[in-house]
């Protein structure tokens, strides 16, 4: 699965799914939806979608009685502007969308692009409810002011205001709704009911950096994560007693509650369909939470903890907070450090300053509603939660080496 064209298709968590899927039924993976089938055969790969979230199960040579599981964990959504139900907004002469923001993106990465749309659309047809992922083929923006009309911006910063500076411009008053051309995407006599549409950035992954060693794209909070584990899951093997599982999370942005996140009970009931005894079973097994890490800025190295700054192409980062905001323990970060060693990787440490607030990953979650042991872990990378981000080629390439390892049968 090229790296490049993932990050250029996977526009939404729908469309991320979709490409998942394709390149896992590429490999001979069987889909099902919503749930595992009754029955599963030894050494065959099941993938199960559930909205906007993927599980993957590779099912070992012989079911044992008492099977562990190698679990990489990783979250399919990023923030981003998403539209309005009623976003048309008209306004001296030109039609606006009105967007509402989904999880933290910094507001003035925004500006100036070139911003495509897409997302699922719910229509009826035939008495049904029927959905539809789609990608628009034009493109919106939402500009600066110019500095003549704001003197001071350089030397007191853009301030954004998300309610009022963010309405994206998409056409000339013509008297037609946003809604009007979501139904040119549907089916010739079928009702628009709904929509979950979402604007991102429309410029192309490419490499950076006088030697190439940087990839500059959007979405790689938390796509990179996502990419790694589908290429070393797919070039695995069966293993001889353990269940190998990747698992694709949406919603991860805004908290994981929901019935796609890894807060509802998705995991757990495809892991309880495949294992009888399960609580004997993942006490025994390790989770991996795959997230981007915040590596150290050059212009700022003062925001990091000393001898805990993550650099870029400086290998796999470990991460671990005593608030427990990261799901790392002493016994899962060591075996992390072995799986390194066995893999010749490099691994880093980050911990967060004292005086700045934590984030968090889908691992503490997973961890504490199963039981098992989990380790937090991400490439390092800067501009996190800009529309368009930067990380190594070689921490990436690293990942992917450390996921094969991690499925990998040990001698």
């Amino acid at each position: 699965m090229d790296f490049f064209e993932f990050l250029d298709n996977s526009v939404t968590p729908s469309h991320t799914v979709a490409g998942l899927v394709s390149a896992f039924r590429a490999a001979g993976f069987r889909l099902y939806e919503p749930m595992m089938p009754a029955r599963i055969e030894p050494g065959k790969g099941y993938c199960i979608v559930r909205d906007s979230s993927l599980i993957a199960v590779r099912v070992p040579k012989s079911v044992s009685q008492f099977p562990g599981f190698r679990i990489a964990l990783a979250h399919t959504d990023f923030p981003t502007l998403k539209i309005t139900p009623h976003p048309d907004r008209v306004s001296c002469g030109v039609q606006a969308l009105h967007p509402e923001i989904y999880g933290s993106p910094i507001f003035t990465s925004w500006l100036d692009r070139d911003l495509g749309y897409a997302g699922v659309l719910a229509y009826a047809e035939g008495g049904e409810v029927r959905l539809k992922t789609f990608r628009g083929d034009k493109l919106f923006r939402i500009p600066q002011l110019a500095v003549h009309l704001n003197r001071g911006v350089n030397q007191d910063g853009l301030k954004v205001n998300p309610q009022t500076d963010l309405d994206a411009l998409w056409s000339v008053v013509t008297g037609e709704k946003f809604e009007d051309t979501l139904r040119a995407e549907i089916p010739e006599g079928a009702k628009l009911l709904d929509f979950d549409v979402q604007l991102f950035d429309a410029q192309k992954a490419a490499r950076g950096g006088f030697h190439d060693e940087w990839i500059y794209s959007g979405r790689l909070d938390n796509l990179s994560s996502c990419h790694a584990i589908a290429e070393a899951f797919i070039a695995s093997e069966p293993l001889e007693n353990d269940f190998a599982v990747a698992c694709f999370f949406n919603n991860e942005e805004v908290g994981s509650t929901t019935r796609e996140g890894a807060g509802g009970n998705f995991l757990k009931s495809v892991l309880d369909s495949i294992v009888p005894n399960l609580d004997a079973a993942l006490a025994s097994s390790l989770a991996l939470s795959i997230d981007m890490a915040h590596a150290v800025h050059p212009n700022f190295p003062q925001k990091h903890e000393q001898n805990h700054a993550p650099i870029l192409g400086g290998g796999i980062v470990l991460k671990t907070n005593s608030q427990k905001r990261y799901a790392s323990d002493v016994y899962s970060n060591a075996r992390l450090k072995l799986l390194c060693e066995q893999a010749n990787i490099n691994c880093q440490t980050f911990v967060m300053r004292n005086d700045m607030p934590c984030g968090s990953t889908v691992g503490p979650t997973v961890s504490a509603a199963l039981g098992i042991p989990t380790v937090d872990i991400g490439e390092p990378m800067l501009s996190m939660h800009s529309i368009r981000e930067m990380t190594a080629a070689k921490d990436h390439a690293d990942m992917i080496s450390l996921l094969k390892e991690f499925y990998r049968e040990k001698a």
